[in-house]
């Protein structure tokens, strides 16, 4: 069951919304504090009102759809990746990656996760060690697992998960509340460990992540165990948070819970979920003394640049729109269209990737010296995207996979999912090894062999990562990427991304059955076939890549009578018919790329990208003795694509002629006079950006000097 609350009209109403057009104007001429007594006594009130209606028996909305998304997505079961790009992807991590980590997870050898819970539920006995948030790392594992098992139902995978939920709820408290570092500290008799006293104990994080990961179990195996936790977890927060103060307001450090929260909304109906996820964007504006790290030193509704510790942003951003598409608030998009443009057009990485910096401070260079904080893997300066130093924390690039496809199913805009593609297929990939069993925490887009400074994180891919967060993101990133390939709503399918596959739903009251052929990304021609499909009239929008200028579209071929244009969705409507065939032709010739000018790290440079694949050199494929600093590309370079199914899991290189100057090598010069160099030609392969790394050891780049 659900609850909305309507206005007069019928319209679903966001209870903040009716006091949101005058608190702005209210803020502006109201002391700060008068402000916060304002939010606070709201926020009490409608969750006041939540509370009632929740158990009243009030008109409710048993629909288990996003009332306000333009585009609904599929469950994962509907989806079935066949051959190709995506199937290897999803095998690899299937088969190697989920089984890899569990062995992991389960022992001790690196640091204890399901340890952890044994131990807080008296099944074993010991102290806790590890990170704080390596709770919610094991969550997302679990969430993984549950991906997989809705297209392959292995009973030995389930197994483990049901031993991992049963030993969770074990060492669940009784009133809801679980965080291992917390319980261990109390059965070993620890009266100072409570909930909440510190802020970066991640303890809204870990329990965000639980209730996204049950709400998944719930959907694929239909057992409640797991969304029993979850409810009591839930339960708790709302009891906890039912009289928000400025002190519990701090403990929102990387909200996964907006995300949570929401998800068990939708999977129990339960209204005072809702209300919950509003109090948790509404007192933001209560705290004191926040600071850009977390996002809250302005409140959010009047942000409008993308800043601070990257992740913590896109996963703000991500659960916010997630808030929309429950309440249709649309003073929340504001915000998010501000946001996303700035991060699109002035820190965003070619591959998709986010957070430039080791560590920054925000607001750089503000008059108030008091507000400026170190940020760490931060948003940094509009066009401040340095390549060596790159932080690109694989979680922030997954943050921008889950805020794009928020923001596609709340408009319907293709320009989302380009990002969202250009990630996925980049930025995300390159967080793990084409083996399935190591991984990066950072990003880079250049590694050199002496690197300029010492950096904190490792440059190649390893089994164990200290701050071990991004290593199961990755792995239920790629076990859920075909829940994004299609969106659905009464009479329309969206075809977003593309990958050999098969696909079954229904659509206008009928079924609908269709499969995907294509060797993409390698090859830019996509065949959907019509399997089966209801005889009514019934629209298919196919997404047109922002990259594919020329693509042609073509039903049963006969070219469709409308323009086709990058970055837009070609709309078909017609009655199809079992067989009927649309055909897609996306011209994949390599392209040079070039940065905005004010980008000065990539100034005078150019990258190469064939589709939504952006290309790398890497010092194993150059000639004895040539560094990657001395190689250069032209605009007429001739580049030549090659499939090599014997090189990075079978891949399209690019045969690339380069320009190679032989400099004189630095000594401890800063400057020096410039002289000509000898130049010459070569030919080398340039690998697509995700594989670099697993050759072994060397040096990278994705941007080449730009040569005449």
């Amino acid at each position: 069951m659900r609850y909305h609350r309507t206005d007069r009209n019928g319209q679903a109403v966001f209870i903040r919304s009716s006091f949101q057009n005058s608190f702005g104007s209210v803020a502006d001429t109201c002391q700060q504090g008068c402000v916060r007594w304002l939010l606070l006594c709201i926020v009490a009130n409608s969750m006041a009102v939540a509370s009632t209606l929740s158990t009243s028996g009030a008109e409710v909305n048993a629909d288990s759809l996003r009332p306000h998304a333009i585009a609904q997505p599929l469950p994962l079961e509907s989806v079935h990746w066949t051959t190709g790009f995506w199937a290897d992807r999803f095998d690899t991590c299937r088969q190697r990656s989920i089984p890899t980590m569990w062995q992991l997870m389960r022992g001790t050898e690196y640091k204890p996760f399901l340890e952890n819970f044994r131990i807080a539920a008296g099944m074993a006995q010991g102290d806790h060690h590890g990170a704080p948030f390596n709770d919610g790392d094991f969550y997302k594992w679990i969430e993984a697992a549950c991906a997989a098992l809705a297209v392959d139902p292995d009973p030995t995978l389930r197994r483990w998960v049901d031993e991992s939920v049963a030993t969770i709820g074990k060492a669940q408290r009784s009133d809801g509340y679980i965080h291992t570092p917390v319980l261990i500290r109390q059965r070993n008799g620890d009266a100072d460990a409570q909930p909440f006293q510190d802020r970066r104990n991640f303890e809204m994080y870990n329990m965000g992540h639980l209730m996204t990961a049950a709400c998944l179990h719930h959907r694929v195996t239909g057992s409640d165990d797991f969304l029993d936790i979850a409810r009591k977890t839930a339960d708790f927060l709302y009891a906890t948070f039912r009289n928000p103060t400025a002190d519990l307001a701090r403990n929102s450090v990387c909200p996964s819970h907006y995300m949570g929260i929401i998800d068990m909304y939708r999977e129990t109906g339960e209204g005072r979920y809702l209300e919950l996820a509003r109090t948790f964007l509404a007192m933001r504006e209560m705290l004191e003394g926040g600071t850009d790290d977390n996002q809250d030193r302005v409140p959010f509704l009047q942000q409008r640049e993308a800043v601070g510790h990257a992740v913590r942003a896109n996963y703000l951003f991500a659960g916010v729109a997630d808030l929309y598409l429950e309440t249709g608030d649309r003073e929340l998009l504001v915000p998010l269209r501000f946001m996303w443009d700035n991060v699109a057009s002035q820190k965003m990485y070619i591959t998709g990737g986010c957070g430039a910096l080791y560590d920054g401070a925000s607001p750089d260079g503000s008059r108030d010296q008091d507000q400026i904080a170190r940020i760490h893997q931060a948003y940094g300066r509009n066009y401040q995207l340095p390549n060596t130093t790159a932080h690109n924390e694989t979680c922030a690039n997954i943050g921008n996979v889950l805020w794009n496809w928020r923001m596609f199913l709340a408009t319907g805009e293709a320009k989302f999912l380009d990002i969202l593609e250009l990630t996925l297929c980049n930025s995300v990939l390159s967080g793990v090894s084409l083996e399935g069993k190591d991984y990066s925490y950072v990003n880079p887009l250049r590694t050199t062999d002496p690197l300029p400074v010492p950096l904190r994180w490792s440059r190649s891919r390893v089994p164990f990562v200290t701050s071990y967060c991004c290593p199961p993101n990755v792995v239920r990133t790629v076990a859920q990427a075909n829940g994004m390939a299609y969106a659905q709503r009464e009479g329309e399918l969206w075809c977003n991304l593309y990958g050999a596959n098969e696909l079954q739903t229904t659509i206008n009251g009928g079924r609908l059955q269709l499969t995907q052929r294509t060797d993409y990304p390698w090859d830019g021609q996509v065949t959907i076939q019509i399997e089966r499909c209801p005889t009514a009239e019934w629209t298919m929008k196919c997404r047109i890549p922002d990259w594919a200028a020329g693509a042609k579209v073509t039903v049963n071929r006969a070219p469709v009578d409308q323009t086709v244009v990058p970055g837009t969705f070609v709309v078909l409507t017609r009655k199809w018919h079992s067989g009927d065939e649309v055909q897609l032709d996306f011209p994949t010739q390599p392209t040079l790329i070039e940065s905005h000018p004010l980008v000065e790290e990539t100034r005078n440079q150019l990258a190469v990208r064939r589709g939504p694949i952006v290309y790398c050199l890497e010092s194993l494929d150059l000639p004895p003795g040539v560094v990657i600093a001395d190689v250069g590309i032209g605009l007429g370079a001739k580049i030549t694509p090659r499939r090599d199914r014997n090189l990075l899991g079978d891949v399209v290189v690019l045969d690339a002629e380069l320009l190679v100057s032989d400099s004189r090598p630095w000594t401890k010069q800063l400057y020096r006079e410039a002289k000509p160099s000898l130049d010459r030609l070569i030919t080398a392969p340039l690998v697509p950006y995700y594989a670099w790394g697993n050759r072994g050891a060397g040096e990278m780049t994705v941007w080449l000097n730009r040569v005449k």
